[in-house]
């Protein structure tokens, strides 16, 4: 079997699909690989199991993408960060799986992005220099990872005008240019782990949304659909526990601390078109930025805080007022007008799922993953991030494999594109709304389709939100969208913003 032909399965997420599969899995109890968590991890980890022949089942007590798989920056990072604290190895994995997403993965879903940082006034020659052999430093790793420069050019200095074309908004008193690098940007982070499990699904694997798992033990679970009540006892020669940062309901052994970011939404006028990632370094910090993004909708992210989070763990986050304040208070400080309350649309926090340390401190933490074994013989996956989470997942799978002596083949992920990948002169050849190529790359020549049966679908969910119906409808016969909030907060993000979401409620409604 080769890597396309994993993907050449029926990859369409549905109602009836699920149905049906539960049914399947209640006369056929027996499993190779149960993976417990729907986001990206999880969904990565199904993949993988899927992709090596192996039975896989993955279940996900609410949506795919519900936890903190939909609360990134929505970037596909290098891991400078990890640089400048001195964890070279994190750094290097980070630039290697960036390259895999962008150029192999999800070319259809990853685009060059630059990144600047206005050399304004408050931003001392050491400062300058730091950030400038931190950019440096991230072009060696991109070198080191294979990532040609044709695909992200090499950081450089650029003028004044240059600056201000990128992000118009930004100060002009004092503004002696700026320094320009670039990274990868995901249209969205929700839509990369449908496409994860829509793969998944065409390699094979049993992908069960609303479907919780108890009485976990290595080798068991009782499966529960959350929709029915009914339940299924399954038997699975390995289970995987990546349910993030509620690891530890799975698997008691497991210490987690988890720590909160924060991001800020507002509409893109506010930036005035902001075309690159305007990059703020944080007073009194030589490792911590403030970024404002441009992003889907017609909007711009502001991120990124770092909170220690102790306690209960809720299912949505929730920004403090602090972290507002300290979003509002940094990027204004490269605004030429301020931003305030007033101006936020939305908000949304997520919580990361760190391994607890003696420090007290989660900002310098390390994002290195972890694969654990618990005493009854679950592994879990904890730790890590977005970027990385092909590698955390095959880790795991590895892992698994070892464990229960499975007879499975080595990890295809590196080459395996995902449902929709398109790339290069075949995406320029697509007659689609770009807008649709960019959401779901090759998959648009369905939407087409059905607008083609019916125009109708080419009709905006709501006034002046540039959803139409067609997606609406492909969320739910194609990307397994089971009630309206999964088609307003995760297979669009209409829903980040609390007067979108009422506005196209009823367009969601009436596919159900």
């Amino acid at each position: 079997m080769t890597a396309n032909s994993m993907t050449t399965g029926d990859s369409a997420l549905n109602a009836d699909r699920r149905a049906r599969e539960l049914r399947e899995l209640g006369d056929r109890p027996a499993i190779d690989v149960l993976v417990i968590g729907g986001g990206v991890t999880g969904a990565g980890a199904a993949l993988d199991a899927a992709a090596r022949g192996l039975r896989t089942v993955l279940v996900e007590r609410h949506d795919l993408a519900f936890g903190t798989s939909r609360w990134s920056s929505k970037l596909v990072h290098g891991g400078l960060r990890y640089l400048a604290s001195g964890q070279v190895g994190i750094a290097h994995e980070s630039a290697v799986e960036r390259g895999i997403l962008i150029r192999t993965t999800a070319p259809h879903l990853v685009r060059p992005l630059p990144q600047l940082v206005p050399l304004l006034p408050e931003i001392r020659a050491f400062q300058r220099t730091l950030i400038r052999a931190g950019f440096v430093a991230g072009d060696m790793l991109r070198s080191s990872a294979g990532t040609p420069p044709a695909l992200l050019p090499r950081s450089r200095r650029v003028a004044a005008a240059e600056a201000l074309r990128l992000a118009p908004t930004a100060r002009r008193d004092g503004l002696r240019g700026g320094l320009q690098a670039w990274d990868g940007q995901l249209v969205d982070d929700a839509r990369l782990v449908v496409a994860l499990a829509r793969t998944a699904a065409a390699a094979g694997a049993s992908v069960l949304t609303r479907v919780e798992a108890l009485a976990v033990t290595g080798d068991s679970a009782t499966l529960r659909d959350t929709l029915t009540g009914q339940t299924v006892d399954i038997r699975a020669r390995a289970v995987v526990n990546a349910t993030g940062v509620w690891a530890d309901t799975v698997d008691e052994s497991i210490e987690l601390r988890p720590s909160r970011g924060t991001h800020l939404v507002f509409s893109a006028e506010a930036f005035g078109g902001l075309s690159a990632s305007l990059t703020v370094p944080v007073p009194g910090s030589t490792s911590r930025f403030v970024f404002a993004l441009p992003a889907a909708h017609g909007r711009v992210y502001l991120g990124l805080t770092d909170e220690d989070a102790p306690g209960p763990v809720p299912d949505e986050p929730r920004p403090t007022d602090t972290e507002i304040d300290f979003l509002l208070d940094t990027i204004n400080g490269a605004l030429r007008e301020p931003l305030t309350r007033k101006d936020i649309r939305g908000s949304f926090a997520g919580l990361r799922p760190l391994l607890k340390t003696a420090d007290n401190s989660t900002a310098d933490i390390s994002r290195k993953h972890a694969v654990l074994r618990s005493p009854t013989g679950i592994i879990t996956i904890v730790g890590g991030k977005l970027t990385t989470y092909r590698q955390m997942a095959e880790d795991a799978i590895d892992a698994a494999v070892a464990r229960a002596g499975l007879a499975a083949g080595p990890c295809r992920t590196k080459r395996l594109p995902l449902v929709g990948a398109v790339s290069g002169a075949a995406r320029d050849r697509m007659t689609a709304p770009q807008v649709w190529i960019e959401r779901y790359g090759s998959e648009a020549a369905h939407l087409v389709a059905a607008a083609e049966r019916d125009p109708a679908l080419l009709e905006p969910v709501a006034p002046g939100i540039d959803v139409t119906a067609a997606e609406f409808a492909f969320g739910v016969t194609h990307e397994g969208a089971l009630d309206p909030s999964d088609l307003l907060d995760r297979r669009s993000r209409i829903g980040l913003v609390a007067a979108d979401r009422a506005a196209a409620m009823a367009a969601a409604e009436k596919q159900f």
